[in-house]
């Protein structure tokens, strides 16, 4: 009996963490889409513990890729609001509560 109290208060302790990747908002194309949040998944994967390393991964690639002046930003329980240009912003989730917003700036 004892023990499977013990259970019970070790399943209750556990956090639940999301692994895979959940969109919230783009209006990219869908290539565009696709190639953006493989990017932010491979970058936030190297760069565990380390979200400017992340952040700078993604925007240098986003230049390269796509011209210049993108914007990341990574991290928890922030809001944001931007200008940006048509058809350049996405914001998702990964890992859980690690929020992703990238965008290209006019």
């Amino acid at each position: 009996m004892s023990e499977l109290r013990k259970q019970d208060s070790v399943d209750e302790t556990k956090k639940i963490v999301h692994t895979y990747p959940l969109l919230r908002h783009t209006d990219m194309s869908e290539e565009m889409k696709t190639e953006t949040m493989e990017l932010i998944v491979v970058a936030c994967e190297k760069y565990q513990t380390n979200n400017e390393g992340a952040a700078r991964m993604i925007k240098e690639t986003m230049d390269k890729r796509y011209g210049a002046t993108w914007h990341c930003v990574i991290g928890e329980a922030f809001g944001f609001e931007v200008s940006y240009e048509v058809k350049n912003l996405l914001y998702m989730f990964f890992a859980g509560n690690l929020a992703i917003a990238v965008w290209k700036c006019c």
